[in-house]
């Protein structure tokens, strides 16, 4: 543990410490009275506002404050797609064993994010991949293990190039897939016979994203090591999550160079020095994700009604206290945020929340006795239609919690109603 953690741990203590041997600390949820307004140019503070709210590098975690960014959860299933003889693909236990396989490596290589090989001697930041696949079994079936098995003709054959094409074909997906306005379904397919038989035909691991969903072949052409699809399965879901390639154009991201989209390391410029790692390239690697890369995956999966949020585990419904969140110096909250746990605010803590932040079910925001909130055009909530309990105001002697508020906040789905704003303007 560092200097800096050691003194934020022992403030914590002191302040503990303090609170419980001197004055008694009274608490009440906020009233007119609490409020502190603070003058603001409305129209020029609310665009910059607006502006940082989608902002993707305030999305990326901070290393430093990993407990303000909560791990993100994207539930999955698998489709093994088969002829009708069964001939053509993994079938029972090894299909499921291999799904599994499949998603455990593929969290394994989020879990472990790499230094970007590009630009030649750059100081990119390496942050967490702050998401995870869940295989996501239909609810109430006790037999279900989110892994469904297909034996049809007419769907079967995946056709990565030539006269016959499909990879954007969506008629397996609108055919087979379960729970598809709330799980990524990912089809694994055999290539058509016909088309390995010609020596131009890719026929190894490939695959596409249609929609919110995944296609991948090659995996029972080439070889049952299920390991080695893990970069398919994660660059797709970069597709999935907004991502796009960089080698071509810009993709948005100022820390993803343009260059030649080379393999691997070769003997022959460019590639024998200006090959890629990052994830959404072409490569040997693909283990790089950048800070903005990871803010505009984390950005997308914040943004209420995107097709992207959609698939996630809505961990954040529920309170969960080993995911409370205790501010003890200061920190600016410039993007939305899905909470799982209480915060606290405190003595010489601040906390300027900037854009929205939604909390579980009765969850509550306590300001200690020299703790600042400020409410900067901030949207308080609950995404998930319950009630959190609202602001605390701590009061030690003459010593209380501030609320300041600046603009014009929404605070909705509290069971402690707050003043309307709108009328102390």
């Amino acid at each position: 543990m560092n200097l800096k953690y050691w003194v934020a741990f022992l403030g914590f203590m002191l302040q503990i410490i303090t609170l419980g041997c001197g004055l008694k600390v009274s608490s009440h949820f906020c009233t007119t009275d609490d409020i502190v307004l603070l003058p603001t140019e409305e129209k020029k503070e609310k665009v910059k506002i607006n502006s940082s709210c989608k902002d993707p590098l305030v999305y990326a975690p901070d290393s430093n404050y990993i407990s303000h960014f909560p791990m993100r959860y994207i539930r999955v299933n698998f489709h093994f797609v088969n002829s009708s003889d069964s001939s053509k693909n993994f079938n029972g236990q090894m299909a499921i064993d291999y799904a599994y396989n499949l998603v455990a490596n593929a969290n394994s290589d989020l879990s472990q994010n790499m230094k970007m090989h590009l630009p030649l001697g750059n100081q990119t930041p390496v942050l967490p991949v702050n998401f995870r696949y869940r295989i996501t079994p239909k609810l109430n079936d006790s037999n279900d293990k989110g892994v469904y098995f297909h034996y049809d003709d007419q769907v079967c054959y995946y056709v990565h190039k030539g006269k016959n094409q499909n990879i954007y074909d969506k008629t397996v997906i609108k055919k087979y897939a379960v729970q598809a306005d709330s799980v990524m379904n990912i089809f694994i397919m055999p290539h058509h016979p016909d088309s390995i038989k010609s020596s131009t035909y890719p026929s190894g691991g490939v695959g596409v994203m249609v929609g919110s969903h995944i296609k991948m072949a090659g995996m029972y052409d080439g070889t049952t090591e299920f390991w080695k699809y893990r970069q398919i399965l994660n660059h797709e879901t970069g597709h999935v999550l907004g991502l796009m390639h960089s080698w071509q154009s810009n993709d948005g991201c100022e820390d993803t160079p343009v260059h030649s989209n080379c393999w691997n390391i070769s003997g022959t410029p460019p590639c024998d020095s200006l090959y890629s790692n990052n994830v959404m390239d072409y490569n040997a690697w693909q283990l790089a994700w950048t800070p903005c890369q990871i803010g505009r995956v984390h950005r997308m999966m914040a943004t209420i009604g995107s097709p992207q949020r959609k698939l996630l585990l809505p961990t954040w419904c529920q309170l969960n206290e080993a995911c409370n969140i205790t501010i003890l110096d200061t920190a600016y909250w410039n993007g939305a945020k899905d909470l799982e746990g209480n915060i606290t605010i405190m003595k010489n803590g601040f906390l300027s929340i900037n854009c929205r932040v939604s909390l579980p079910l009765g969850a509550k925001i306590t300001i200690a006795p020299g703790g600042t909130l400020l409410l900067n055009n901030a949207h308080l909530h609950n995404d998930c239609g319950q009630l959190w309990q609202g602001i605390e105001i701590q009061t030690q002697g003459k010593r209380k919690g501030k609320l300041l508020i600046k603009g014009l906040p929404k605070i909705e789905n509290t069971e402690y109603a707050l003043p309307d704003f709108s009328n102390l303007q």
